[in-house]
């Protein structure tokens, strides 16, 4: 049954639909994987590699392409396109697949899809590239922004932003961060749960289990097929959450009756944290915009077992009155650029602008006014987003301290040693990749001032 599936033609389809679509790599290679479960380990990974890599190396592979070619990548056929580039991330990162092959699979695949006058073309220009493969041309690294650009395969604007805003050394070593493969992280459920009973049961199905920094239920696995294969996962033993991502719940440092409101909550591994802290004992809202978002929260609300969180469908846009002053601590852990986590989802940084960042500036801002009013006196709110910019990050810390009535607070007391800094001490983290073992994120807390009298 499996013969009948052309790995190649499969990884093209994806590539094709996230090209029509805009729908981000790791969703469309989910999906498709879902679709054809019955794929051997090996061919599974294949397609998931090549569909990643592809992505993650567009702009640079594109920049080659684009010496070899007559036809700019961009004016090509979005099927030549994709064969393109697919095939020119294999011969440039895939040593265990012959250079021959990968030229006669591509010249099969334009002939199977009745390009068959391109044939000649796609031959030519992989071909060239393969032979020259040890010596591509890259732009002048005088021409410093073009050459970081297409040497680390991210826009230009985006390497100006982070050129100015930290400087070369931590940009540079952000950029070359996002370029290496990342390990699945997950946090490790502690209510009705133990770390051992956890490893045993991953290690029994042949899974690596590492530990990751920062976090005592923080840990790395490697050497599985798929998530939901693995009875543990299935039986609400461990959450996939970044280690990034786990800090919030740390600093929100929940009691064990807090009512808490998560207003942007899916996929729920915040609210999940939230709740595995207070031993199921308290109240977890946790929000999102859709049927869809919220309904994934209910997947993993039902895996985990914790009773505590209840999912709502709720757009964080619009003031609900009837948690106006009443929640114990407030998870505003908002739509963002998204550029701290381009190292596992690499397509964010080709659909970036500087105008959707102003846009996502405007709704944070939006959303943090009425998170605002849901917190009670003395009451906590903590702000996070998955980005580097500071434009969303420190610069909207300090224009919600100019307009609501609240202070930072410590984030010293809890936080791993390795994280304190003189921010964290003010209230704030900012996580770098290159500099944090981790993707890059952003939080601070606030605490809600008593009322003057």
């Amino acid at each position: 049954m499996t013969e009948t599936i052309n790995t190649r033609e499969l990884i093209m389809n994806i590539l094709l639909e996230m090209d029509r679509e805009e729908i981000p790599c790791h969703i469309a290679v989910r999906s498709a994987l879902e679709k054809y479960q019955y794929l051997p380990h090996k061919d599974r990974a294949f397609v998931k590699r090549v569909c990643e890599g592809t992505t993650e190396y567009q702009l640079q592979n594109d920049y080659i392409i684009n010496q070899y070619s007559k036809i700019r990548i961009h004016k090509c056929k979005p099927v030549i396109r994709a064969i393109l580039r697919m095939s020119v991330y294999q011969i440039r990162f895939m040593d265990a697949v012959p250079d021959s092959a990968v030229v006669n699979e591509a010249v099969k695949l334009t002939e199977k899809k009745h390009f068959t006058n391109l044939k000649g073309f796609v031959n030519g220009v992989l071909r060239s590239i393969a032979r020259e493969k040890e010596h591509l041309p890259m732009p002048d690294p005088s021409n410093r922004i073009e050459y970081l650009s297409v040497r680390y395969s991210v826009p230009e604007f985006l390497v100006e932003e982070w050129l100015d805003q930290y400087g070369e050394e931590t940009a540079l070593g952000m950029m070359e961060a996002f370029l290496i493969e990342k390990p699945v992280t997950i946090r490790m459920n502690r209510y009705q749960n133990t770390v051992d009973e956890t490893m045993a049961s991953l290690e029994k199905q042949g899974v690596v289990v590492e530990k990751a920094p920062y976090l005592p239920e923080a840990y790395y696995i490697r050497n599985f097929d798929r998530i939901s294969g693995l009875r543990a996962f299935e039986e609400g033993r461990f959450q996939v959450q970044d280690v990034s991502s786990m800090l919030v719940a740390e600093a929100a440092d929940p009691r064990g009756n807090d009512e808490v409101l998560d207003l942007c909550a899916a996929p729920g591994g915040k609210s999940l944290h939230m709740a595995d802290k207070m031993l199921d004992c308290g109240y977890v809202e946790a929000r999102d915009l859709s049927d869809y978002k919220v309904e994934l929260i209910r997947e993993n609300v039902r895996r985990s077992g914790l009773n505590s969180v209840i999912p709502v469908v709720k757009d964080a846009q619009e003031l609900d009155e009837a948690w106006i002053r009443k929640a114990d601590v407030v998870l505003a852990d908002l739509p963002c650029s998204g550029y701290g986590v381009i190292g596992r989802k690499p397509d964010i940084k080709y659909h970036a602008s500087k105008l959707k960042e102003a846009e996502l500036i405007r709704l944070q801002r939006k959303i943090l006014e009425n998170a605002a009013a849901y917190v009670r006196e003395g009451g906590t709110l903590v702000y996070s987003t998955c980005t580097t910019n500071k434009k969303e990050n420190e610069e909207n810390v300090f224009w919600f301290l100019r307009h609501f009535p609240f202070e930072l607070v410590s984030l010293d007391d809890v936080l791993d040693p390795a994280l304190r800094s003189e921010t964290t001490a003010q209230g704030y983290l900012q996580m770098i990749p290159g500099i944090h073992n981790c993707d890059g994120f952003f939080l601070a807390k606030f605490q809600r001032k008593e009322d003057e009298e």
